[in-house]
């Protein structure tokens, strides 16, 4: 059994656990296989997104709102990937299973912080779609430089400061029944304990269900005008100015969703459900900057 630390204030006494076990990936079978494919993601991640962040920083003809946004985007990537990827790594190379308390924390703040950072960025990306192709006349007037500097750091203060009150929440709660985490990483869930449905709820609604909900209204408002275009050539180029835009919100949102509607219907063993859920993380940063450059004319012609 662990040993404990435990606080006295006003006769009340908050129990924490020195450390905790995470062990949702010692189960998989020929793990060293998929621990290979992680470091194979983490290498294509840091570099294609590093590679996104030099051309768009180097390049003037880059310094658009749109490019801000996916400088953004590329940022939450890379800090996702280093959140989640090299804890894994620790594990299986130095064959540790165990985090300590306080670091334990710190995962799961940056995690949840990255994470929610890229949901709430591709939600900015399509209201920029959706002001440039059924308001083009007052894009330049609703949407520039200015507006998304002032935008992207209240995004990364507010998700900081609701992240983070999240997290303290725990530091609150006494942890007796279990130090052992069924997951990759700190999940807010097999720490929560008691009010993990409440927390849960609280998370996926805000930077889960919210931007994907208002996503889609956009998305529909960006479909109505394009029926009102009356020539297909015109219908198809407006049709490409965001269809990268359109594969990076599939390639975020589906497969979280459908692992979550997995594991409500209990549909996944929870091997399935470790991998399902790692894979759904760590994959959308390693392709999110493969397809901008592939889909993208300017950064094409850049590099």
């Amino acid at each position: 059994m662990s040993s404990v630390n435990v606080s006295f204030s006003q006769n009340i006494s908050i129990v924490h656990p020195q450390y905790f076990f995470i062990i949702g990936l010692s189960g998989i079978p020929h793990s060293t296989y998929y621990y290979i494919f992680l470091f194979m993601i983490y290498f294509v991640t840091i570099f294609g997104n590093s590679v996104v962040l030099l051309v768009i920083a180097l390049h003037q003809s880059l310094h658009s709102p749109k490019y801000i946004g996916v400088f953004n985007l590329a940022l939450a990537d890379i800090g996702e990937t280093n959140a989640l990827i090299p804890n894994m790594m620790r594990t299986f190379l130095f064959d540790s299973q165990y985090i300590s308390y306080n670091a334990c924390l710190a995962n799961m703040f940056f995690v949840f912080i990255f994470s929610s950072l890229q949901s709430v960025t591709l939600l900015v990306l399509a209201y920029d779609h959706f002001i440039a192709i059924c308001l083009p006349l007052r894009y330049h007037a609703i949407v520039n430089n200015t507006s998304m500097v002032l935008v992207f750091p209240a995004i990364w203060a507010f998700n900081s400061s609701m992240v983070a009150l999240m997290v303290s929440l725990i530091t609150q709660l006494s942890i007796c029944e279990s130090n052992i985490i069924q997951s990759y990483f700190c999940d807010h869930g097999p720490v929560y304990s008691g009010i993990k449905v409440i927390v849960g709820f609280v998370i996926t609604s805000l930077y889960l269900n919210t931007p994907m909900v208002i996503i889609f209204l956009s998305y529909l408002g960006i479909f109505l005008a394009l029926s009102r275009i009356t020539t297909w050539e015109r219908r198809l180029k407006a049709l490409k100015t965001f269809v990268s835009h359109l594969l990076l919100v599939g390639i975020y949102f589906f497969p979280i969703c459908f692992t979550y509607l997995a594991q409500l219907l209990h549909a996944l063993t929870p091997n399935a459900r470790v991998i399902s859920t790692s894979l759904a993380y760590v994959v959308p940063p390693m392709l999110n900057p493969i397809i901008y450059v592939l889909n993208t004319a300017e950064i094409k012609i850049l590099l």
